[in-house]
Formats: structure tokens, sequence, C-alpha cells
């Protein structure tokens, strides 16, 4: 139950994080948020262990946990990489996929668009990362996978937080589509352009995350 608990936690401290509960450079005090949490130490280190891996706190040893929020510039190149990359995978996908690996990609898109029609954040958000998941892995080229797993990891809350816009599901839902379908016909260029417009945070769907992430920053 540790685990799983740690990860509870992590995602409560991320949502407080995101909502400018604890504010950019904050130090996270172990004891109290053990009591709050009403844990042992063990989860909530855990815990801070997992919020740095996506860079939301900083762990400075003799010194503590502190809170780190990515400046817009520093977030937008980073969602930059993670769609060039992406767009890397689906390319070389399309010319490496299998059938089975195709039919698993559209089962876990089956279950994204249950999850749609259930208005249910949490459950999308788990199967889409299934999703993207799956096409690193069907790059063929695992070097690549693993850095896009490493980035993924770091980009995870504000990906999480940006499916909370308004009607932002379905339309994600129908550009996991395009991406299937582009794979399934072997299309580089077609699913190399539709997981980088999926991926990437421009435009309005920027505004709206920037606009999400504003109490953080005041």
């Amino acid at each position: 139950m540790e685990p799983r608990r740690a990860e509870i936690i992590a995602e409560t401290l991320e949502g407080m994080i995101l909502d400018g509960t604890f504010a950019d450079g904050a130090r996270l005090d172990e004891v109290q948020l053990a009591a709050r949490f009403d844990v042992s130490r063990t989860p909530i280190r855990e815990a801070f262990q997992r919020l740095a891996l996506s860079g939301l706190v900083e762990q400075i040893p003799r010194r503590g946990v502190f809170v780190r929020q990515p400046g817009p510039v520093e977030l937008i190149e980073m969602f930059e990489v993670m769609a060039g990359m992406e767009a890397i995978c689906a390319r070389l996908a399309a010319r490496r996929i299998s059938d089975a690996a195709l039919e698993g990609m559209r089962a876990v898109n089956a279950l994204c668009q249950q999850a749609v029609q259930a208005g249910d954040t949490d459950l999308y958000y788990r199967e889409n990362e299934r999703f993207h998941h799956m096409l690193y892995r069907q790059s063929g080229n695992g070097f690549l996978e693993q850095e896009c797993l490493r980035l993924h990891r770091r980009l995870k809350p504000f990906r999480r937080l940006q499916l909370r816009l308004r009607g932002r599901l379905g339309q994600s839902m129908a550009e996991h589509e395009a991406v299937v379908d582009a794979l399934a016909a072997g299309d580089e260029a077609g699913a190399a352009e539709a997981i980088h417009a999926h991926v990437a945070v421009q435009g309005e769907k920027f505004h709206h995350l920037m606009a999400s992430l504003k109490p953080a920053a005041e």
C-alpha cells in the first residue's frame, strides 16, 4: 500500500503546488505533511521523490525540499521538445508498428473514450499515458523511448492539468484517433504531424494553461 499511498500524496501535493497553495520557493515540511496526511514520513519522502522527477520540487541536501515552478518560457520550450520527440516516434512507428500493437493502441483509445463519456479526467490521463508510452515503444528505438519517458515524467503535471480545460478531453480523443489512423496507413508524415499537434502547447492551449497556473505565479 505504501507506493500507492505515496502516489496519492504526490498527486495531492502536485495539485496544491499548481493551484498556488504552495508558492514557488516554499519549503515543504516533511513532519507537518506527515501529520496532515496522517502517515509516517516514509510515504512523504517517496512523494517528494516523485515530485522531484517531474521537477516540481527541488531537494537540497541539508536544507530540505522546495517548490520549483517552471516559468512560461521554460515550459513552452519543454513542450516544443516533447512534441518534436514524439513526432520522431510516430514517424518511426508508422514504418515499424505491428498489427498487434495497433490493436493495443485502439484498445487503449476505447478506454480513453469511456473516460471522456464519464468525464473522468484522471482515468483519461492514465490511459492517455499508456497510449503515449506505447507509441514510444513502437518507434523501435530504445534510446529515443527512454528520453521520451524522461521528459514525459517532467511534464506530467502540466499534461494532466491541460486535460482539465473545458472541451479538452474530446479534442484529445480525436487527436489520438488521427494518430492511430495515420499509423495504420503507414503515413509517416501524417502520424508525425498528428502527434506533434496533439502534444504541442501553443496558441489557445498555451494561454489557457498559463491562466490555470496564474495563481501559483502570483
